[in-house]
């Protein structure tokens, strides 16, 4: 399949999105591709969560370079799925609605207030980070995309949205706190389960850190999981018949309340007991 060339773009599109980047410095040019490829990223993104009968392979020309300015155009590349067809108007509502949800998603994230349920996936992230990387280190720069409607050979801006560089430094601390709060492990409450040890350690160890010893709770995972004592009087208890009791710490099980700490993808990272209710013996 020949690849057409961007004069025969251009003349197949109704509208077109162009991402400006203003610069006082020279961008690094990891940061310049960056640019592109995260808008064209959220562009795809955009068009799989918003239209089902609607399909896109968007690609960037880099159409003009000069001092202070860099600039690209976005071809949608959008087509339509089973008998549907995309009109013009279609076309320019499609892309005035992206640029208005880009600058309100850009929003979210300048703010540090983000809605439940969006910006939530790592690689979206990611490319969001990368569109203001492009600008941050430049104290005069700016970015701007806007969409453009072409009629009677005539170029009209029907929505755009910029920021500067101060707000993509803001825009980045915000997104890596984002990030640090999406991995932070949840925690799971579970009372009166079986804790067995398959590794003890006889040190103590501060209320709230990990120790060095492992155990099996086979009622939620049966893999062996680091113990962290959540509790002074259950780390007492426990480690009095770990230290003191004249019979093997192996052959007891603990019937114990524990807060089970989630790591990403749901799985159990590590236990925190909270009280200790009983002591059985096992056997061999």
């Amino acid at each position: 399949m020949i690849e057409k060339t961007y004069s025969q773009l251009m003349g197949e599109q109704s509208a077109i999105l162009t991402l400006k980047i203003d610069t006082d410095e020279p961008v690094e040019l990891r940061d310049f591709v960056g640019a592109f490829t995260s808008l064209a990223n959220e562009f795809e993104r955009y068009v799989d969560a918003t239209y089902s009968d609607v399909k896109t392979d968007p690609k960037m020309y880099v159409r003009e370079v000069r001092s202070g300015c860099i600039e690209a155009d976005l071809f949608t590349g959008l087509m339509a799925v089973a008998a549907a067809t995309i009109t013009h108007m279609d076309q320019i509502l499609i892309l005035e609605d992206f640029v208005k949800r880009w600058g309100q998603r850009f929003t979210f994230l300048l703010k540090g207030e983000v809605p439940a349920g969006e910006l939530e996936g790592a690689k979206e992230l990611k490319d969001w980070a990368d569109a203001a990387q492009s600008i941050a280190t430049d104290p005069l720069a700016g970015h701007r995309l806007e969409v453009a409607h072409f009629e009677d050979g005539k170029r009209q801006v029907k929505a755009s949205f910029q920021f500067k560089a101060s707000e993509a430094r803001t825009a980045l601390q915000n997104i890596e706190d984002r990030k640090k709060l999406l991995n932070k492990p949840e925690t799971e409450t579970h009372q009166r389960v079986l804790m067995t040890f398959t590794r003890s350690d006889v040190s103590d160890v501060n209320v709230g850190k990990r120790t060095g010893e492992l155990v099996k709770i086979e009622e939620i995972s049966d893999q062996p999981m680091p113990l962290v004592y959540g509790s002074e009087i259950a780390e007492e208890q426990i480690k009095h018949e770990i230290r003191d009791a004249h019979d093997n710490v192996y052959h007891k099980g603990f019937i114990v309340d524990v807060s089970v700490k989630i790591a990403n993808g749901g799985r159990p990272a590590a236990y925190a007991v909270t009280n200790l209710h009983q002591i059985i013996d096992i056997g061999d």
